[in-house]
């Protein structure tokens, strides 16, 4: 068989690169992006400077003030960073259609079938995404998915510079098993805190540990998590670089300022989330047909309800009128509520949304409104489209 080449790009604190070609001055200095330190904001990601003083994304804000008095804070601004993760992912699809976007910053791709070393293609790459769009980009290359994501994470961890690492660390055909030795058992997916202090018990803290143990005691231990163990410590991953994923579900959801108790305003964020997620279920093609509602509340406990249609739906006043039936049964009356959240999944065939007792004539109207609605907020950003209530939204 032959050897696979897989590289695992992750663009290097992708939201702050991207806010400092916006604004120049911001270059070098310690700055964060997300929520205020007052309104229970988290780090979204932060300069290299910032990392300096030990702070890290998903810190709460108030948490990285304090460790760092002067830094800067910028609000998050999805469409920029949506924006020029396209313009990222087009260069990654111009070298080869196999690519599997894991998220805004970061993806694996196949170029096996490129003529050349893996580790001269990862170059070009980066170089392009360098000169093109002055983006910093790290990669790991290897013959398989685990080892290309391990060698990248190790690679970006070795610079110290307090700048983007912008680094390729490269792991040889015949060389992952080597490489991934004296890594510590964390390193590995599929290796929790739980499964590291059971594996911890077992005197296995290396990578190097956990290949000399027994793959069947392994898999008598931990199941088919233990089957895995034991390939993946050994460098083995056959799983294949899938261009296109399945949307199991679409959700949205909003983590308030201060907790809301108020009845009125919680169904405002509900009637918004609902139109979200209406919205990103026709722009992707998709209709589903449970509804899910997501309540925590301030003491962090989280419920989850969800009710299952005859039919399938991605229109915004189906999912809100199912969803806020769901709000009115299970809110117990001005209990305060932290987290609010609308879901969608259970997708089947776009097409077939009448329901029996529909009128043909108003469900044509309804979409054709919808339509309208939809081309305004693609062309304007998903904010274009506000209710009258919306403005007095209570929400992050």
């Amino acid at each position: 068989m032959a050897i696979r080449k897989i590289l695992h790009l992750d663009l290097d604190a992708f939201f702050c690169c991207v806010e400092e070609q916006r604004d120049p001055s911001l270059r070098g200095q310690p700055f964060a992006v997300g929520g205020r330190p007052d309104q229970r904001g988290v780090v979204a990601s932060c300069s290299y400077a910032a990392r300096q003083f030990g702070i890290h994304s998903a810190m709460p804000m108030i948490q990285a003030v304090r460790r760092c008095p002067d830094l800067i804070i910028v609000p998050h601004d999805r469409a920029a960073y949506s924006a020029a993760s396209h313009e990222v992912m087009q260069r990654l699809h111009a070298l080869t259609p196999l690519v599997e976007q894991l998220s805004i910053d970061e993806a694996f791709l196949d170029v096996s079938l490129l003529p050349g070393p893996a580790e001269h293609i990862a170059r070009e790459l980066q170089g392009t995404i360098n000169e093109e769009l002055n983006l910093p980009c790290s990669l790991g290359v290897a013959t398989n998915k685990l080892v290309a994501k391990i060698a990248n994470t190790i690679g970006k961890g070795r610079v110290r510079s307090g700048q983007p690492p912008n680094a390729i660390t490269v792991v040889p055909p015949g060389e992952e098993a080597a490489f991934l030795a004296p890594l510590p058992v964390n390193e590995l997916w599929g290796v929790g805190p739980k499964t590291e202090e059971a594996l911890a018990k077992l005197g296995i803290r290396t990578i190097a540990d956990l290949a000399r143990w027994p793959a069947d005691d392994l898999a008598r231990r931990f199941g088919k998590n233990g089957e895995s163990l034991a390939r993946h410590a050994r460098g083995i991953d056959e799983r294949p670089v899938e261009p296109e994923q399945d949307t199991k579900s679409i959700s949205r959801e909003t983590t308030f300022t201060r907790d809301i108790g108020d009845g009125d305003a919680l169904r405002r964020v509900l009637r918004r989330l609902a139109d979200e997620v209406g919205w990103r279920a026709r722009r992707d093609e998709l209709a589903g047909t449970t509804i899910k509602l997501k309540l925590r509340w301030s003491d962090f406990t989280t419920l989850t309800r969800q009710i299952t249609l005859d039919h399938p739906t991605d229109q915004d006043d189906e999912i809100y009128t199912q969803v806020e039936q769901l709000f009115m049964q299970h809110w117990p009356r001005g209990r305060a509520v932290r987290l609010i959240g609308v879901g969608l999944s259970g997708f089947e065939d776009p097409h077939q949304q009448l329901g029996l007792w529909d009128d043909p004539h108003t469900y044509a109207q309804k979409r054709r409104l919808q339509a309208t609605l939809d081309d305004l907020r693609e062309r304007f950003g998903e904010g274009t489209i506000k209710r009258g209530s919306d403005l007095s939204e209570d929400g992050d």
